[in-house]
């Protein structure tokens, strides 16, 4: 019998670096078409490269229902930040918030320097962080990643939508 080869890695060349999970689970029949859409979608955004991707990995989370997602790892928030306020990604979330297709979609993000967000649409079920944490609704200051981190400061950026924008069943 051979011994177990363990092995670690060096992130310090990584101070910044961020882990986003992200999942969408289909809620009803509607939401099988609009998660196989996504996903081409999200083949193609991440075949561009983006900057400041380090690794896309898809996850499957179920298969009754169905939940799939990707874990991301990014060089830092500001990447992260920027690319989910650009192109195509801005779109993708202004559609979702008008209408998610019969989908329910999630992220949590963990921050090699301290720190965890997370933001669960269109969910019935709890599931990750918020099957333990007391949820809020997301508005206010638990609006954007960066608020939920209690980063200091605003992006350059434009946020994809504007708070005004969303209605908040359940206030």
């Amino acid at each position: 019998m051979a011994a177990a080869n363990r092995q670690t890695v060096d992130l310090s060349g990584y101070p910044d670096l961020v882990v986003i999970y992200l999942g969408m689970k289909v809620r009803t029949l509607r939401g099988l078409r609009t998660l196989f859409q996504f996903g081409q979608k999200i083949e193609k955004a991440v075949a561009a490269k983006p900057e400041g991707l380090l690794l896309h990995e898809p996850v499957y989370f179920s298969f009754f229902p169905l939940h799939v997602g990707m874990r991301q790892y990014w060089r830092n928030f500001e990447s992260l930040e920027t690319w989910a306020r650009s192109l195509p990604h801005q779109r993708w979330w202004q559609d979702f918030l008008r209408d998610s297709g019969g989908t329910g979609f999630w992220h949590e993000a963990y921050f090699m320097r301290g720190g965890m967000e997370a933001i669960y649409d269109d969910l019935y079920a709890q599931i990750g962080l918020g099957k333990f944490a007391p949820s809020a609704p997301a508005h206010g200051p638990m609006f954007s990643s960066r608020r939920r981190l209690g980063l200091k400061g605003e992006s350059s950026l434009q946020s994809p939508v504007a708070e005004s924008e969303i209605q908040n069943p359940g206030q």
